[in-house]
């Protein structure tokens, strides 16, 4: 039985008809937007409903996961010092839905999850999303800015290799290193709301 397959891609600063481009190169027929907040000053063409329209016009489907799949929550617990704890944020009801919906989705569609940096090393669709997939038998592959695809297992080496993590240890496993690498890629890009450092109190 073939495993099913979700794809993942970053709209970055591309156009919308480069960013269409790279959706129908790789026969994708709906997007999964996981952005907490789904506008871009910067990259108006991505704001939501001009995305959900362009899409529309292309024959690719649409559907926001920002709350359940997003990398800001608004649940407090997930948070330690400010920060977002992707651990914690991946128990909790909203994302195990999240999860289960692209699961669901993927049986009958070629589904790219979408975020906003071209890197998916750089993004929590990759650190968070895209393993918790991969724990759960689902294949993931990230869609590069440059057309090419790369395997979710070919992208955690290179995680590791950005920390020095690549090579053989006496002590520790592969994967021991690999937990290392993502908990130290985690600390790089988690959300920080400044508000609830500290006592929890927001600064002045």
């Amino acid at each position: 039985m073939t495993p099913l397959t979700v794809f993942t891609v970053g709209h970055s600063t591309h156009s919308g008809s480069v960013f269409l481009s790279l959706l129908q190169k790789h026969g994708i027929t709906a997007v999964a937007d996981v952005r907490s907040m789904p506008v871009s000053r910067f990259t108006p063409q991505f704001n939501r409903y001009a995305l959900e329209r362009m899409l529309s016009e292309a024959d690719i489907k649409y559907v926001f996961l920002g709350k359940e799949l997003g990398a800001r929550t608004e649940d407090l617990t997930c948070y330690v010092d400010g920060r977002v704890q992707y651990g914690l944020l991946a128990r909790t009801p909203d994302f195990v839905s999240g999860i289960k919906r692209l699961r669901k989705g993927s049986q009958t569609e070629r589904i790219a999850v979408m975020c906003t940096e071209q890197e998916p090393l750089d993004c929590h669709r990759c650190v968070l999303v895209a393993r918790v997939l991969e724990e759960c038998g689902v294949a993931v592959e990230h869609i590069h800015g440059d057309g090419h695809v790369e395997d979710h297992a070919s992208t955690m080496r290179r995680l590791m290799v950005n920390f020095g993590l690549d090579q053989e240890d006496l002590f520790r496993t592969s994967t021991e290193r690999l937990q290392e690498a993502l908990d130290r890629q985690e600390q790089r890009i988690a959300y920080v709301n400044e508000e609830l450092r500290g006592d929890g109190t927001p600064e002045k």
